[in-house]
């Protein structure tokens, strides 16, 4: 009878839902984060640079990190490395530095949330219809990617800089954007956005998605237009309000389902 109950017991045990467990960086405190930004400082920012934006190492300030999908795998990632990569352990370091170190790493890839005018349902239905904008962005995989994907990017940008990229999109360029116009031999013309370029080729996506690839011997001029974009201007066709709306919308695209 014994063996019974305590067979049962583990049985219920294991029916019971499990508790999630806490978040440790959200319990970090003002003065863990600066713990983590000066340990980060000393032993990280030589190889992904001082803010995180990546050097010998990759970027470190974007909301999602392809090694570390979750606070317990980067604070993984952190602690032991990455087998076969450049990317040593901190042994050093003790589990509270790593998980400071841990925090300070996703601050510098989100954004604060704030307070913003605009109402972002009404900036969400201006983008589907008004704003024509899924013809080239993609949102949690509805769209187009001629531009930058933007699932993310309230958490990757202030209001500030996404009202800037609605209003003059040729003083926000993205990194990878670049607008080039090549011109052939043979009289064929491209303009577009740079895809990829070495020694020998280049390659341009044109407005209508189309990739064309060609040989630097066979081209004739390659110009590059900086602080250009192809995006157009909202200035004008958007009121006022409209772009508070937008602003807010864009700005509340974080990531989340």
């Amino acid at each position: 009878m014994k063996t019974l109950l305590l067979a049962v017991g583990a049985l219920a045990a294991i029916a019971q839902p499990q508790e999630k467990p806490a978040d440790t960086i959200a319990q970090l405190s003002t003065a863990d984060l600066a713990r983590g930004k000066q340990i980060y400082e000393g032993h990280c920012s030589l190889c992904h640079g001082q803010t995180g934006t990546g050097g010998k190492g990759p970027s470190l300030a974007q909301p999602t990190l392809h090694r570390a999908p979750d606070n317990a795998a980067l604070a993984e990632v952190i602690k032991n490395g990455i087998q076969n990569t450049e990317m040593p352990g901190a042994w050093q370091l003790t589990d509270r530095e790593i998980w400071q170190v841990a925090g300070y790493v996703r601050s510098l890839g989100r954004t604060a949330v704030v307070k913003l005018p605009g109402d972002p349902d009404r900036g969400r239905a201006l983008y589907e219809s008004k704003g024509g904008c899924a013809g080239c962005h993609i949102i949690r995989g509805v769209g187009s990617s001629l531009g930058p994907e933007l699932s993310e990017i309230g958490a990757r940008r202030s209001p500030d800089y996404l009202r800037e990229s609605l209003v003059k999109p040729g003083a926000a360029v993205p990194e990878g954007f670049l607008i080039v116009r090549v011109a052939t031999r043979d009289g064929k013309v491209v303009r577009g956005i740079r895809a990829n370029e070495d020694t020998f080729t280049i390659q341009v996506r044109d407005a209508a998605n189309r990739f064309h690839s060609f040989r630097k011997s066979d081209v004739t001029s390659l110009k590059k237009e900086f602080n250009v974009s192809i995006m157009p201007g909202y200035e004008s066709k958007f009121s006022a309000s409209e772009l508070d709306d937008m602003v807010a919308y864009l700005a509340s695209l974080r990531g989340q389902l």
